[in-house]
């Protein structure tokens, strides 16, 4: 099964359980094949948990969630070692974060310690307990959640972890149409707790889409585009910090996988336009003053993207 045809029905399944959250699908599942991770932003009730667990299922992926707290350790997540009395031996007992699609719930509730012990296993696909490092099965991917209303009790997520993320997607109400299409779904029986899905693909499909993936060409030109997009961030009057050399790399790398998702062996500058909001956003720290005269950082990306000359 190719890119296209796997993502496709992939798309299709999501959008029957879903309604009008199309974006967040098409973003994720590209990080996803890009071997990134994602950010959600967004009220509490619009299907975020539903929207990971339904596609664990799809995927055949081991999955676990996790609701942040503020009084939870690094241990909680990552798991500890405990002394066996029977055997007189310490025994790993693995953490949640021993899965393959993670749902880190709401994690801006939770304190910096615990935030930070997401930072090894998101690079590097492995997690060190005692000195022993354990390498996780592939696919891995990291979904985290949070909410852009309540700011009493929680723990902004700081540079290091936010750049951890290929994306940041901010999600927004399905609209009158779909909300009344959810109704409808849960007036006719709709379980969204015990929902189950028929599986589309499994670990060996992702891998071989992966592999097509490494295959998409890039012109030089279009290279050129990228860089010139990120070092742009780096020069603009109301940004403090621009993007990093990160950046630049998940750029390239999720172009290569949303042009195979659309059935093309070779990137186009417009797969460059399309992500360099979701990917570039939360890479970017504004000046005070800017924040305080109400500029976004997605502005400042559309407005790089405006004013750079698009490759032909």
């Amino acid at each position: 099964m190719d890119t296209k045809t796997l993502t496709n029905a992939l798309k299709t399944e999501m959008n029957s359980v879903i309604r009008n959250q199309e974006a967040l699908t098409d973003l994720a599942i590209t990080a996803l094949l890009a071997k990134g991770h994602v950010l959600v932003e967004g009220v509490p009730g619009l299907a975020k948990t539903l929207w990971a667990r339904s596609l664990a299922q799809l995927m055949t992926m081991d999955f676990k969630r996790v609701q942040f707290t503020s009084d939870q350790l690094p241990s909680d997540i990552l798991g500890t070692k405990i002394f066996n009395q029977q055997t007189s031996q310490f025994e790993l007992r693995k953490g949640p974060l021993f899965t393959q699609l993670f749902l880190a719930d709401e994690i801006n509730r939770t304190p910096p310690k615990t935030q930070s012990a997401l930072l090894e296993v998101m690079e590097e696909r492995a997690i060190t307990i005692d000195g022993t490092r354990h390498v996780l099965d592939e696919p891995f991917f990291v979904m985290a959640t949070q909410n852009p209303v309540e700011y009493e009790g929680t723990y902004p997520l700081p540079e290091a972890l936010l750049d951890r993320f290929m994306m940041k997607l901010v999600i927004t109400y399905p609209g009158v149409a779909a909300e009344k299409q959810v109704l409808q779904m849960h007036h006719e029986g709709f379980d969204n707790v015990h929902l189950t899905k028929r599986p589309v693909c499994e670990a060996a499909d992702i891998a071989t889409c992966r592999t097509e993936i490494a295959e998409v060409a890039v012109e030089d030109s279009v290279m050129n585009y990228i860089i010139s997009i990120v070092e742009t961030t780096r020069r603009v009057s109301s940004v403090m910090h621009g993007a990093s050399p990160r950046g630049s790399v998940a750029l390239l790398l999720a172009a290569k996988a949303f042009a195979a998702m659309n059935g093309r062996d070779f990137v186009i500058p417009d797969d460059i336009k399309f992500l360099a909001a979701p990917i570039l956003q939360h890479r970017i720290i504004l000046k005070p003053e800017a924040e305080i005269d109400g500029i976004k950082s997605e502005t400042v990306v559309e407005n790089i993207l405006s004013q750079i000359k698009v490759p032909r």
